[in-house]
């Protein structure tokens, strides 16, 4: 292993923030028709921490969608892997993300799903990496700003590894 992980962001730390966020959208989605969508693989720790932390009834997608195409940069270029199953028209939709990078995957993303014709369409991201930002895009609900750096766990994957860590780690090459 040419490289080793520090711990970034600590278990507790991610477990007390994504309480606050689900608290946020508790106040700001109450009596509304919710359907939080989920964008596969990353944002699954994430997405099923913060939905039991959330009390209301809301309904749950998923889509998975593909920008990298064998590289470790963002193509921008999104190809559509699995679609919502769910009828969007008039609900109040919000994707759950694991990070916001150069913003290009969520910017298609969103472009898609507005053709669904919901009644809101709205962000929440565990991270959020503006330095990297190709285009303009801002989560409404965030859980930590990082700075630009390489990071897995928590549902973040190396080469589809380590999405199980507990934990927010950044990649340190050696």
């Amino acid at each position: 292993m040419d490289y080793t992980i520090e711990k970034m962001i600590s278990e507790e730390e991610l477990q007390v923030r994504i309480r606050e966020v689900a608290k946020e959208i508790e106040k700001d989605y109450q009596g509304k028709d919710l359907i939080c969508v989920g964008l596969l693989k990353g944002s699954i720790m994430f997405m099923a921490d913060l939905l039991k932390s959330v009390e209301l009834d809301l309904a749950m997608d998923f889509m998975k969608v593909s920008s990298y195409h064998g590289g470790t940069d963002s193509t921008g270029v999104v190809k559509i892997l699995k679609d919502v199953d769910a009828d969007l028209t008039g609900k109040d939709v919000l994707i759950i993300e694991d990070i916001i990078d150069t913003g290009l995957t969520l910017e298609s993303v969103k472009k898609f799903l507005m053709t669904k014709q919901p009644k809101s369409l709205k962000v929440c991201s565990l991270l959020d990496k503006p330095s990297r930002r190709k285009v303009e895009m801002v989560g409404e609900y965030i859980g930590f700003e990082i700075p630009d750096e390489f990071v897995i766990g928590y549902g973040l994957d190396y080469d589809e590894l380590y999405r199980n860590l507990p934990y927010i780690g950044k990649v340190v090459k050696k």
